[in-house]
């Protein structure tokens, strides 16, 4: 059995994300890191009590979101196949890094919070992600062209995320209604991620990842697989490289979760926050099973249908 696992951008944060992995004694290391990366306050609490605007701020978001996927591969390990496939959206490649053995945790987690820094460095306010389920990419395509977006993420199923500043992005949308698509929404996310906007972004964030030192190879079982084409990481110099240019270029998510398929998996498991990914999946592969972390009331039944697709 090969399982395949997801790990979840932002903007799916909410009060409760923590409820199945916030109280794990393996993630106890976790959640006290990222308690300093926070500025003292407690992760748990945190996505409690915060306002809606400081949950969804662009380092607030990627470092709790990255902390719940990095938590629940080490609370999981114990029950995972031996044959794994890692993908990852967005700022959640990076924690697929970790995860694969490539970084500490610890180590991960400060990486996700300085590309997290450099990018709101290198953003200007308004700029923001617009989603649109239901055009062509040539009509995508169409709409960059004509207000200056970009296409920042090809999902499955004629789904699209676009990237721009807020003019931009408004341009989009009035251009698009008249299009008909079947869902268009701005996103909780305050930066135009994977478009030329964050071209001096990507270049700060590879020279970090240079400079950081590696744990080791890959854990063994493990397929690592890269945001911007979906091929698999067989080299981490050249995958690195990639894992920078992903900040500022096309993340081709349904590429990503072809390669899970072609690469044999027969289950897929999102870490989250929310359950986008794996209701991706479902409806791009109805036969193959496909779940979330957030279905489950319980650790103790996440484990046991984990043990049941085994």
């Amino acid at each position: 059995m090969t399982l395949a696992i997801l790990f979840s951008g932002q903007g799916r944060q909410h009060a409760n994300m923590f409820a199945v992995t916030g109280e794990a004694p393996a993630a106890s290391a976790l959640f006290c890191h990222a308690r300093t990366l926070l500025g003292g306050a407690d992760p748990r609490r945190l996505v409690r009590d915060a306002s809606a605007e400081v949950l969804h701020s662009n380092r607030c978001g990627q470092i709790v979101c990255s902390l719940q996927a990095l938590a629940a591969i080490e609370i999981l390990r114990p029950n995972l196949p031996a044959q794994l496939v890692f993908a990852g959206y967005s700022v959640g490649e990076v924690a697929s890094w970790g995860a694969a053995g490539i970084f500490e945790n610890l180590t991960t987690l400060d990486l996700i919070a300085r590309r997290a820094e450099i990018m709101d460095a290198e953003s200007s306010p308004g700029d923001g992600l617009l989603f649109i389920r239901g055009l062509s990419h040539e009509a995508i395509d169409g709409l960059c062209t004509a207000h200056g977006g970009a296409i920042a993420i090809i999902n499955p199923e004629s789904a699209y995320i676009i990237g721009g500043s807020r003019d931009t992005l408004k341009a989009v949308m009035q251009h698009a209604r008249d299009l008909r698509p079947l869902r268009m929404v701005l996103l909780p996310v305050m930066v135009a991620s994977h478009t030329k906007l964050m071209s001096q972004a990507a270049a700060r964030f590879g020279t970090v990842l240079n400079t950081t030192a590696a744990k080791g190879p890959m854990r063994s079982g493990v397929r690592l697989l890269s945001g911007i084409d979906g091929e698999s990481v067989v080299c981490v110099e050249l995958g690195l490289a990639k894992l920078a240019r992903q900040t500022s270029e096309t993340v081709d998510w349904a590429g990503c979760v072809q390669s899970c398929v072609e690469a044999g998996a027969n289950c897929f498991l999102e870490l989250g926050p929310g359950d986008a990914l794996s209701k991706m999946v479902r409806d791009a592969y109805p036969d193959i099973p496909s779940r979330s972390v957030e279905d489950f009331r319980s650790l103790a039944g996440l484990q046991a249908w984990i043990a049941s697709q085994v």
